[in-house]
């Protein structure tokens, strides 16, 4: 039997396809190991957000030649769909593998060829690939690839092709056989999940609806939103579902508008610091997590005040922020005025520290809150304590001896936090 080993980067979307990439090698009876020097077969599925994960990426595939000289190694994701035969000039790179054809890897890995990457841009319909992954707790299903926008500091759209969405049908067959193996949360992932739908005439909300009528799951999740696609119909339908999982994550990228019409972003930052008042409003303690690039081309010290105020001031709970990155073959590498990385770096730690201190806060708030908790099927692998999710996004451990309860929903009381572990008493 064949061993494989496989290293996963970036956005959900890529965990998504590792799942599929990994039940696929199953099927021809690959197994999978830990340790590189056992494996016959390495396979990185790359991002390529950042130039820092570039380079991360050329360093695994180096440093896995170098632990196992004989190990085939296969780049996939969005590195191998943008930059193709460049890559098969380094001698670690046996196979390079575009987004689309990963998701039947081994068909492309028992070739003659070492390049299997088609022309992303001219693809027209969502591959539809089916996932039952019991060893988790929460199942994951990829509803949307690609991206019709043109941000300027992405390169995303070029790795991902065009929108397409899976047809509500089989998404609504696939939550349901998730239920039916047990599953009592989905995930709804995608590469720009607000822009379902839009070539069969549809919206995210037409999509919610159904899973809300038609499925037996009982809770649901929502990937990273742009803030115009959050309306205040879909507020109002989800404020009503018995589904939902009161957790948004909003693209937002910057909260000064003079930056944001530089990235190409259409919406402006009062307009969405009044939808995060909303969503708060609308929800008792809603999660809303966000995105923030820091040293945008072009973003002065008082630029980046406005920013530094306004999410201050924002109801965020927490900021996922990374420094620019410029990326060959977009509008933003050509901008004026770069920031140095120096200063992108520094921008970049007083946001973590605006989050830090915002998570804090959202985490006491929450403290003699009782809420429901999703216990995972395996204890805390550092404390051997249960371990959940709450629907608003935040992970409590149980001291307790009992083993029913994994994989249940159970009424927890949140207790204490302590050494960066928030704790909970089943009630």
């Amino acid at each position: 039997m064949k061993k494989f080993n496989i290293h996963t980067m970036g956005c959900k979307s890529n965990q998504f396809e590792s799942s599929i990439i990994e039940e696929n090698l199953k099927k021809y009876n690959f197994e999978k190991v830990k340790n590189i020097a056992d494996a016959d077969l390495y396979i990185l599925n790359s991002c390529s957000v950042t130039h820092k994960s570039d380079n991360e990426a050329m360093y695994l595939l180096r440093a896995a030649k170098h632990k196992n000289p004989n190990i085939i190694t296969v780049l996939t994701g969005c590195i191998a769909q943008i930059q193709k035969e460049e890559l098969l000039k380094n001698d670690f790179i046996d196979y390079v593998i575009g987004n689309d054809e990963k998701l039947n890897l081994y068909e492309y890995i028992n070739t003659d060829e070492k390049l299997h990457t088609k022309d992303i841009l001219q693809q027209s319909e969502f591959n539809k690939v089916e996932l039952i992954d019991t060893t988790k707790t929460r199942a994951s299903l990829k509803i949307q690839d690609g991206c019709d926008n043109r941000c300027t500091y992405c390169i995303i759209w070029k790795a991902r092709g065009k929108s397409r969405s899976a047809d509500s049908e089989f998404i609504i067959e696939q939550i349901n056989n998730f239920a039916k193996n047990g599953f009592k949360e989905v995930m709804l992932t995608g590469i720009h999940i607000g822009q379902w739908g839009k070539e069969f005439g549809l919206t995210l909300l037409d999509l919610l609806k159904e899973i809300e009528t038609k499925t037996t799951i009982e809770r649901f999740r929502l990937g990273s939103l742009n803030p115009p696609e959050i309306t205040d119909e879909m507020l109002e339908f989800l404020k009503t579902s018995k589904k939902f999982c009161p957790h948004f994550h909003l693209s937002l990228q910057s909260a000064n508008d003079k930056t944001l019409r530089s990235m190409n972003r259409f919406y402006k930052t009062d307009d969405y610091l009044a939808l995060i008042e909303k969503i708060n409003q609308t929800f008792d303690h809603p999660f809303l997590g966000s995105d923030v690039i820091a040293g945008f081309a072009g973003e002065t010290d008082e630029d980046f005040e406005i920013t530094r105020t306004n999410l201050i001031r924002s109801g965020l709970t927490q900021i996922h922020t990374f420094p620019y990155s410029k990326r060959s073959g977009t509008i933003g590498e050509s901008l004026p005025d770069q920031n140095s990385d120096e200063i992108k770096n520094q921008r970049a730690t007083v946001i973590k520290n605006i989050s830090k201190e915002k998570f804090e806060e959202f985490i006491q708030k929450n403290i003699g809150k009782t809420v429901e908790l999703l216990i995972e099927k395996h204890r805390d692998k550092h404390t051997q304590n249960l371990k959940g999710m709450t629907r608003n996004y935040l992970t409590v451990q149980i001291v307790s001896d009992r083993e029913d309860l994994f994989n249940t929903l159970q009424s927890v009381k949140i207790s204490k936090v302590e050494s960066g572990i928030i704790y909970g008493e089943l009630k």
